[in-house]
């Protein structure tokens, strides 16, 4: 799975003292929530999104559960390919970790949540992607500048 998060230049949002309101900000800054709602999506707020709700309510607030995809859509009203669209954004940030539940039926099912139920702990795994990603940058550059001194001789 691709790994994919925005990267810019921002200010920390320890000012804040509302969770959905830094959830808000911060999930769009990294690009896992999209910048604007429409009338496709069906809400005119992020914090009314799928995406919105299955991070903060399901994942965040509920990190302690282990949640299958179906439970997951019933709980945001929603299809399963819509709650494996943005579980798929999140596995591809490192954020989830999947572990086997069985059911009442006695068959093993895939469940999701926030990986150690830490999200301070999941972001190490996104902060070394990025700097893998960085440091792979890094050599491409060097390349390119031996490449264009080369040239240049």
């Amino acid at each position: 799975m691709d790994f994919e998060i925005y990267v810019s230049r921002n200010t920390p949002l320890t000012s804040l003292d509302d969770l959905e309101e830094a959830c808000m900000i911060f999930l769009t800054d990294v690009g896992y929530l999209p910048k604007g709602y429409g009338p496709r999506t069906g809400v005119t707020e992020v914090k009314e999104s799928v995406p919105f709700r299955l991070f903060v309510d399901c994942f965040l607030r509920r990190r302690d559960k282990t949640w299958l995809v179906e439970e997951l859509a019933h709980e945001l009203g929603t299809s399963k390919p819509t709650v494996y669209r943005h579980i798929n954004k999140l596995k591809g940030m490192d954020l989830l970790e999947e572990s086997h539940l069985e059911t009442k039926e006695g068959t093993q099912r895939k469940g999701y949540r926030l990986r150690y139920g830490s999200l301070s702990d999941a972001w190490h795994f996104v902060e070394e992607h990025v700097n893998v990603a960085m440091a792979n940058y890094r050599k491409s550059l060097d390349h390119i500048q031996k490449l264009a001194d080369k040239e240049r001789k």
